[in-house]
């Protein structure tokens, strides 16, 4: 693997993070690491709907009070799913969208686009008469809301004018059993799944002017956290990822934050899973595949400009602690 790092100069490069932090240097980093005053600034969360909402509180004001430091305007959410654990007993009138979404990242912060996208516990029926897949849909149409769901599978282009992001949005919600024999009772079936794999396929044989292709689903393809490796996904969109260059592809699922790269792999993967519920312990440490993985709380600050795109994981504090950069061309570069 051609990025990962020995625990020795990973240390070295978390001193650095922490002695530009005590500098006032590393908040620069939002917006030194591209030409011009011209970059979008994308903010994402995975896992963020806990049932107890204190650590997804937490990471929220972090987040929006390193937007307020930096006088950044987001130009998008991504919410990467596992948006409601537990029960949403009044659908799309319960009373959590105002108070763990709406309230949560306001609008007077976060005014842009909330794109969405179904973890698995999203897909469970809480109490049993309610879908909260249906209900996150159905929110999504009432408009007078940033939340934005077209499908449970969709794409878009960023910005509407110039364009520099082709984005594919999908449903990661396919059969994936851990142990053999496991029964999984909410994911596609595997009508959905053939229909979404073919509708990728077509999407990703359209032209592309963009200079980047984003991939964002809730399973990571790879992850060190306990879920692992994904077979299915590894399967079906790997392929599809290395054939058409992705230059990222965004997760969560795993409650954690995690950089990882493999050699000759086009595509960085970046796994966003710290937004609020119980955080779980690695399987494998950052020294052994990485660049990065940390059990920690935390968001994501992606910048997208034309020469570059920048990509910070930050705790639930605002601080900054990992960083790297990716050209259209594929260059990629840890910052330190």
């Amino acid at each position: 693997m051609n990025t990962t790092l020995s625990r020795r100069s990973f240390l070295r490069q978390s001193f650095a993070f922490s002695a530009l932090a005590g500098l006032g240097s590393l908040p620069s980093l939002a917006k030194v690491h591209s030409k011009g005053d011209n970059a979008h600034h994308w903010f994402m969360v995975g896992d963020w709907g806990a049932e107890n909402p204190t650590a997804q509180k937490s990471v929220a004001d972090a987040m929006a009070a390193y937007v307020r430091e930096h006088s950044l305007k987001p130009d998008a959410l991504l919410m990467l799913g596992d948006n409601w654990y537990g029960d949403l007993p009044g659908g799309v009138d319960d009373t959590r969208w105002k108070t763990q979404f709406e309230d949560m990242y306001p609008k007077s912060v976060f005014d842009c686009t909330a794109y969405a996208i179904p973890g698995n516990h999203d897909y469970q029926r809480m109490p049993l008469t309610v879908s909260k897949l249906d209900a996150e849909l159905a929110y999504a149409k009432r408009g007078n809301t940033r939340w934005t769901m077209p499908s449970r599978w969709y794409s878009f282009e960023f910005p509407q004018h110039k364009p520099l992001a082709t984005v594919i949005a999908l449903d990661s919600n396919v059969y994936h059993p851990m142990h053999e024999g496991e029964k999984v009772n909410f994911t596609l079936t595997p009508e959905d799944q053939a229909e979404q794999l073919n509708w990728l396929k077509a999407e990703l044989a359209k032209p592309r002017t963009t200079p980047y292709l984003i991939v964002m689903a809730h399973h990571p393809v790879y992850s060190n956290g306990p879920h692992g490796d994904h077979k299915t996904l590894i399967a079906e969109w790997d392929p599809l990822l290395r054939e058409h260059k992705a230059h990222l592809y965004l997760a969560g699922h795993d409650h954690d934050m995690q950089h990882l790269e493999f050699e000759n792999h086009p595509t960085s993967f970046s796994l966003s899973g710290g937004g609020g519920a119980d955080l779980y312990t690695l399987k494998i440490e950052e020294d052994k595949r990485g660049p990065y993985a940390a059990k920690v709380h935390g968001f994501s600050h992606l910048q997208i400009a034309e020469d570059k795109l920048t990509m910070l994981h930050l705790d639930e504090t605002g601080r900054i602690i990992h960083g790297f950069t990716k050209t259209p061309a594929g260059e990629m570069k840890i910052l330190s």
